[in-house]
């Protein structure tokens, strides 16, 4: 079976079409860098350095500090697929910064994006 395309891909081609897609909705790089580092674990720092070294979404996700432990409560879909069917772990990690990005480009409260407990 051949890989996924994305796997290779570099992820500093693609994080600045995350940017753009929250910009054109009004929503900020902060926001998504936010998105990021809840996800992933990356500092500020860490993200620069993934995107200077110019890493795949491979070696991005190995090398990401912690993978947030609510990343299970990330359900829905992305191109029509279940993140939470996805199969192949390094393509489920993609599919939910993805899915992540567009709940943020729909609008959604930060809170809620970020599976944060509501008060009340």
């Amino acid at each position: 079976m051949t890989e996924h395309r994305i796997f290779t891909m570099e992820f500093a081609k693609v994080y600045p079409l995350y940017v753009q897609k929250a910009e054109r909705k009004n929503r900020t790089k902060e926001e998504v860098d936010q998105i990021i580092s809840w996800l992933t674990g990356y500092d500020q720092d860490g993200l620069q350095q993934q995107i200077d070294q110019r890493n795949d979404f491979r070696t991005f996700f190995a090398q990401a500090p912690s993978m947030n432990p609510q990343t299970s409560l990330i359900t829905g879909a992305v191109c029509g697929v279940r993140v939470e069917d996805v199969e192949d772990p390094l393509m489920q990690k993609i599919r939910y910064l993805d899915k992540l990005i567009d709940e943020l480009a729909r609008g959604k409260a930060m809170e809620k994006i970020l599976r944060q407990p509501t008060l009340g």
